[in-house]
């Protein structure tokens, strides 16, 4: 077992890309963290519903942003914007979009792959 792992985003082991979107993984410690990039414009149930197949997102969500905004409506009833420096948890049955004229960038330590289409 390696003691020490150090990765890079610049050098991702894979990068996939959908509408608006840019996501590339890198694989440490026996598992993946996932950078997501959405650009200006971005929504859920227009970019990834039709590739999904499901009227929202099903996928749990534990992740940080380095930049943008980002909203997100629940189901359940809840709703909020994430920014800079947050950590949030978003769980299965949401839709979500990209607020104002900057990307979002997040980093994903949990839905990784799940959000990505397996």
């Amino acid at each position: 077992m390696e003691t020490f792992e150090s990765r890079t985003f610049a050098k991702p082991d894979e990068t996939l890309s959908m509408d608006k979107t840019t996501i590339e993984l890198v694989g440490l410690a026996g598992g993946e963290i996932q950078r997501t990039t959405f650009q200006r414009g971005w929504r859920w149930t227009e970019a990834v519903r039709p590739i999904a197949g499901t009227d929202l997102c099903e996928v749990d969500h534990l992740a940080y942003v380095v930049s943008g905004r980002l909203h997100a409506d629940h189901e359940g009833g809840s709703a909020g914007d994430v920014t800079a420096g947050h950590v949030f948890r978003l769980a299965p049955g949401h839709d979500a979009w990209v607020v104002g004229d900057e990307p979002v960038v997040l980093i994903e330590f949990q839905g990784i792959r799940d959000a990505a289409g397996g």
